[in-house]
C-alpha cells in the first residue's frame, strides 16, 4: 500500500528468501546487479538490516532501499500503545537503524507522521 506495489493480497512466499537465507540474498543482490538493477530493494527492513549492509557492499554503485512494511509499522505502533515505549522516539530509531545499516532510500508508513514531527 505506502509504496503502491502489487500485489496486494495472497501469499508473497513464492518470491521471497527465508529468512535464514542471508547466503541466498547475497547471492541475488549480485544477481541482480549484473543483470542491471538500477536500484536494490530490501524488504521488510527491520528483520534484514544485516542484508540491508551486505546490498550496501556488493552493489556499492546503487542506491540501496528498504521498505518498512505494515507488520513493522505496527509493531512499533503495538509497542507505543502498551506504554514500551514512545512512538515518536521508536519511529526515529527504527528509521535511523535502516540508515546505520546502509540504506539510502527508505520507504515507510511513517512518512506522514515524520513530516508533522520535523
Amino acid at each position: 500500500d505506502a509504496a503502491g506495489s502489487a500485489p496486494s493480497f495472497g501469499n508473497r512466499k513464492c518470491y521471497q528468501l527465508p529468512v535464514s537465507g542471508r547466503g541466498l540474498a547475497r547471492r541475488a543482490i549480485l544477481r541482480d546487479v549484473q543483470e542491471g538493477a538500477d536500484i536494490i530493494m530490501v524488504k521488510p527492513a527491520l528483520p534484514y538490516l544485516d542484508v540491508i549492509g551486505d546490498a550496501g557492499q556488493l552493489a556499492a554503485d546503487h542506491p540501496i532501499a528498504c521498505y518498512q512494511v505494515s507488520g513493522e509499522f505496527a509493531m512499533v505502533h503495538a509497542g507505543a500503545a502498551a506504554g514500551v515505549y514512545d512512538l515518536k522516539t521508536m519511529a526515529f530509531e527504527t528509521v535511523d537503524s535502516m540508515i546505520r545499516a546502509g540504506a539510502t532510500l527508505i520507504l515507510t508508513y511513517f512518512t506522514p507522521d515524520f513530516l508533522d514531527w520535523l
